[in-house]
Parts: structure tokens; C-alpha cells; sequence
């Protein structure tokens, strides 16, 4: 049974995913680059942060010397973008948080980190090996066929998905192969740290061995965003039509 979500300011929801919708709306209430400058929007953010640095107390304080105001931004990682919250305090520092952590109240699983330094050591390649394959086999109007449904689909409308093994799966073959199954070691993934919007690995070397053994062992095609990801799920090894090289 979901908790309520009770913050020091006093607002109340009588779920996480209550509270959620309530902050998506701050966040998407502001465009890039704009000041959170409503006082109960700011309100609310000043306690969701000392939720955050309540609960989460093995990482570097969000609120550190104090807090002047909230932005939102757009976190660029390669290959994608997302906005966010970042809170500016009074010496002029900046960092991003993610108001998901804060509400649920415990920091990331670190095989979930773990995951996020793998999709980071690869977003450049599997960007570059999609461009390459809609330049390659794209039609007259820039598009190509859905590796499932055969329909024409942009490449704003396309998604590059690891028919198998999923990208979950090779994570966790890596891991095995690495002799991390079980535990991952200290100093194998980059501690937060402000600005820092997705964990990477903290040697290089690490990221390279990640890159050839998802090199060598991804399945990859091209299929519709919007219709067929739930259907890709379902499908154990599917027969790619138009695969995807890396």
C-alpha cells in the first residue's frame, strides 16, 4: 500500500504517484531556462529538497550553503535531453535533482547506477548507428520501415531497440563476466557530484570493455515509438528484418 507524502511546508498527498503529478505540473508549468518564480511552486520545492537531503545522506547535500532559487533546465546527455529541477544557492553553485528520488525518499539502487554508466558508455554509438542506418535505408521522405509493423516511421518517431538480448540482459552478462554479479565494487561507478546528471563509469577502461562486448553481442533494429514497444517486450528472439549495425 502506498504511503502518503507528508513535506515540512505542510502539503500532504495520499500517494507517491499523487505527489508526483503535483511536481511534473511545476516542472512543465516553466520553459527551459526559466526561474521558478511562482512563491508556492518555490515553497514546495524548498521542502521536497529537504526531503531529499533528509533521506539521502551518503551523497553530497542538495541544499548545501542554502538555496537562492529553482530552474528548470534541460539535462543533455548524448542522444537525448529531459528537463529538470536545479536548485541555485546563495555562492552561485548549481545542481540538478530529480524530484522522483526525493519523493520516494532513498537514493538510486546501485545496480540501477550500474545500468546508467552502461547506457552512458554507449548512448554515442547506438545514436550514431541509428543516424547511419536512416541514411543508409531511408526513403524519399526520410523514413523507413518499422522492423515490426512494416510502417514508414521518422526518425524523431523511431526507436532503437535491442531485440535480444534486451539491454537489461547484456547489463547483467557483463556484470557476471566482470565477476560482479553479486556486488559491485567501490570505485567502479562516478560518486554524485553537482551537475552530474547520469552515473558514469569512473575508468574509462571499464567503459571501453562495455562498449566492445555491447558491440559484439547486440541485436538492433529500428521500430515505431509510439505502437510497438510493449509489443517488442513480449517477443523472446525475434527475427530482425533490417538489422541494425552497430
Amino acid at each position: 500500500m502506498s504511503k502518503p507524502i507528508t513535506l515540512s511546508n505542510g502539503k500532504e498527498w495520499k500517494t507517491q504517484k499523487a505527489a508526483e503529478v503535483h511536481f511534473r505540473g511545476i516542472l512543465h508549468a516553466y520553459e527551459n531556462g526559466d526561474i521558478i518564480s511562482d512563491l508556492d511552486h518555490h515553497d514546495d520545492l524548498v521542502a521536497l529538497l529537504e526531503r531529499y537531503d533528509n533521506a539521502i545522506t551518503k551523497t553530497t547535500s542538495k541544499i548545501g550553503c542554502g538555496i537562492d532559487h529553482f530552474e528548470r533546465r534541460l539535462n543533455a546527455n548524448v542522444g537525448y535531453a529531459t528537463p529538470s529541477f536545479w536548485v541555485v544557492r546563495t555562492d552561485g553553485t548549481a545542481t540538478d535533482f530529480s524530484f522522483y528520488t526525493a519523493l520516494k525518499g532513498e537514493p538510486k539502487p546501485r545496480s540501477q547506477e550500474f545500468i546508467d554508466a552502461c547506457r552512458a558508455a554507449v548512448a554515442a554509438d547506438l545514436r550514431r548507428a541509428k543516424d547511419t542506418h536512416f541514411k543508409l535505408h531511408a526513403d524519399a521522405n526520410g523514413q523507413i520501415l518499422c522492423d515490426l509493423s512494416d510502417e514508414p516511421i521518422s526518425p524523431e518517431n523511431a526507436h532503437l531497440d535491442h531485440a535480444y538480448p534486451t539491454f537489461g540482459v547484456m547489463v547483467v552478462m557483463f556484470r557476471a563476466a566482470q565477476g560482479w554479479h553479486d556486488t559491485i565494487p567501490d570505485g567502479i561507478l562516478t560518486p554524485s557530484q553537482d551537475a552530474q546528471t547520469t552515473t558514469k563509469f569512473a575508468d574509462p577502461d571499464t567503459a571501453t570493455k562495455f562498449r566492445e562486448f555491447h558491440r559484439r553481442g547486440a541485436k538492433l533494429r529500428v521500430i515505431s515509438r509510439r505502437a510497438n514497444l510493449s509489443k517488442a517486450a513480449s517477443q523472446r528472439a525475434p527475427k530482425i528484418k533490417r538489422p541494425v549495425t552497430l
